[in-house]
């Protein structure tokens, strides 16, 4: 189908890469397997359960972020965009003040996106020129840079628990974080579960996710649900996974005292996240909607049509490649100006 963008090839570079009834105060296993507290026969969220230490940001201004949710709708008016009935975020929110502009890749090596594939003076450099690019196309909207890591990755081979992921190593984290450190960039770590689950692998990173600048990443194309090893079909996330990873950092914000937590779903096809309406939206999280796919400018365009568009979530991102956007005739990657004629407006914007 024309309008689907398939990673498959770029998936193969990364899986070859590290070849090497109920009673109040009683408890029950929600649909992630978590146990959750039950209440009069309801079950309750754990992040509802969590003393929200004080947020220090100043507060929000609701007419302010109205009026630019409103904005980012890009003069929609289908009654898709902004979304309805989302909650006002806790003080100290990215979004919708600022688009982010992430490089994305992993240290170890240069062909699974530009945050790996350049020394990191030489990659800074790149990014800020990016950033002005996007400051001359939207001057009313302030960038915030940002390093979008791969800390977790889908694998060739299975490892010692058959699980086709290799975690990075904590000092790889913190070069990442060191780095985006000169630029004063926030930093999105970002996981490639493969065989094993998302509820596996989030707490693993809980240190780095209770700092205010670092905010989290979930790719549905390695989450192989169905046993397969990752690269050889696309994988997927359902809503209850997603509502899983927002209700944790929403513990997390809540126990420290954070802004709130950004998280990015990469999608580019309809099955790579499934039940998108049974998205839970919470003051602590922001979710964005990025479409990952690549290609021609017209695939792209079906691709944000068919899957951001049309499935609304909160916010929406958009990804450029470097080489795999301009491999077909026209020969071309889109602009910050061709960009920023979707609608919504993309919040976030992705380089690979």
């Amino acid at each position: 189908m024309k309008n689907v963008l398939l990673k498959s090839v770029l998936g193969l570079s990364f899986v070859m890469l590290f070849s090497n009834c109920q009673s109040s105060g009683t408890k029950a296993t929600n649909d992630t397997g978590k146990k959750v507290a039950v209440a009069n026969g309801e079950e309750v969220d754990p992040a509802d359960t969590i003393t929200l230490k004080k947020n220090n940001y100043p507060p929000i201004d609701k007419a302010k972020y109205d009026a630019l949710m409103k904005n980012m709708a890009h003069g929609d008016t289908t009654g898709k965009w902004p979304v309805k009935n989302a909650p006002y975020p806790l003080p100290g929110a990215v979004l919708p003040y600022k688009r982010i502009i992430a490089y994305y890749g992993n240290l170890y090596s240069k062909k699974m996106g530009i945050l790996g594939e350049l020394p990191p003076k030489e990659m800074l450099a790149k990014l800020k020129g990016e950033i002005k690019a996007w400051e001359r196309a939207d001057p009313k909207t302030p960038v915030q840079p940002a390093l979008h890591y791969i800390c977790v990755v889908a694998q060739g081979d299975g490892g010692k628990d058959g699980k086709y992921r290799y975690r990075m190593p904590f000092k790889q984290i913190d070069s990442v974080l060191s780095i985006a450190k000169k630029i004063n960039a926030l930093v999105f770590l970002d996981v490639q579960v493969s065989l094993s689950t998302i509820q596996q692998e989030l707490p693993l990173l809980e240190k780095y996710l209770s700092m205010p600048h670092v905010h989290f990443g979930m790719d549905p194309e390695f989450s192989m649900k169905d046993g397969s090893k990752p690269g050889k079909k696309i994988g997927t996330y359902d809503a209850s996974d997603i509502n899983y990873v927002t209700g944790y950092l929403a513990g997390l914000v809540k126990k420290n005292g954070l802004p709130p937590k950004m998280l990015v779903v990469h999608r580019f096809t309809k099955k790579m996240v499934t039940n998108y309406q049974n998205i839970k939206l919470r003051p602590e999280t922001q979710i964005i909607m990025d479409m990952d796919g690549w290609g021609e400018p017209d695939l792209k365009e079906g691709t944000w049509r068919y899957f951001i568009y049309n499935e609304p979530v909160q916010f929406a991102g958009f990804k450029l490649f470097y080489k795999n956007d301009i491999k077909k005739p026209p020969h071309h990657m889109l602009t910050p100006e061709e960009v920023l004629k979707k609608k919504p407006y993309p919040m976030y914007i992705q380089y690979q």
